[in-house]
């Protein structure tokens, strides 16, 4: 049994910085690299990559909507061309940037709140996902594991992996239960690591009222933007590594 941590990472600009990205880099398998419209910049989406690379960490686009203030967690309405060539833009850069580095974009994940928002409408993610593969046919679409995101990249024959949180909590439809809610968030680190214990070894995912989901547990998701998020992270790779579990940067499968 395998599975990949990915974390968001690059997300500070200027004199700036958010989270602990250097030994996050020691746990993760995979970093989402902020693409410059909800956090980052070119200097910092630059030293993140390189050192992932150095790292062989792999190396995944971030995009979200252009919400510095906001973080890129606050709701936008936008026509479906514009949130295609908002991702083409991002994704771009991301691209651009690895290749100036001899390295590789080699995974797709969408940020904040265009990815809630994409979780539960498969035309949003329709226009994201479609919009990415423009760009690179091959890359691999990081998916909220069981919701429209998953059902759209399936639909699409596209390379996809399922992603699961560590410190979210889950409503019973798979989405995450929204910031501020009762339950929406882990921060003890030992709870989360037997979460993800459970999770991954059941293939399934649990909500926060107890029902049991199938979900293609591929990737964890650690966040480092919080004060828990560095424990969480080490208590999340101890804990899979006492179980047995091969942690490694994500496959993708064509499953449609």
């Amino acid at each position: 049994m395998q599975v990949d941590l990915n974390a968001d990472m690059g997300e500070g600009f200027g004199d700036w910085r958010m989270g602990d990205d250097a030994a996050l880099l020691d746990v993760v398998t995979s970093a989402n690299v902020a693409c410059g419209a909800h956090a980052g910049d070119w200097d910092t989406m630059a030293a993140t990559m390189r050192r992932a690379a150095e790292r062989g960490v792999g190396i995944g686009a971030h995009p979200g909507f252009p919400d510095l203030q906001g973080f890129g967690r606050r709701r936008m309405a936008m026509a479906p061309e514009s949130v295609g060539n908002l991702v083409v833009w991002q994704f771009g850069a991301a691209r651009g940037m690895a290749a100036s580095l001899g390295a590789q974009v080699r995974h797709f994940k969408l940020h904040g709140a265009l990815a809630n928002m994409a979780s539960e409408d498969e035309a949003l993610a329709r226009a994201a996902y479609e919009a990415a593969l423009r760009v690179d046919p091959d890359v691999i679409l990081l998916v909220l594991a069981g919701t429209a995101q998953e059902r759209v990249a399936r639909s699409l024959g596209a390379r996809w992996a399922g992603e699961i949180f560590a410190d979210r909590g889950y409503e019973d439809d798979a989405t995450l239960v929204a910031r501020g809610q009762p339950g929406a968030m882990v921060h003890d680190p030992a709870e989360a690591a037997a979460r993800m214990v459970r999770f991954v070894k059941a293939g399934a995912i649990f909500s926060n009222a107890g029902k049991e989901i199938p979900a293609a547990c591929d990737s964890i998701c650690l966040h480092g933007d919080g004060p828990e998020a560095l424990g969480i992270a080490r208590a999340v790779r101890a804990a899979l590594e006492a179980k047995g579990v091969e942690l490694r940067p994500m496959e993708g499968r064509r499953e449609g």
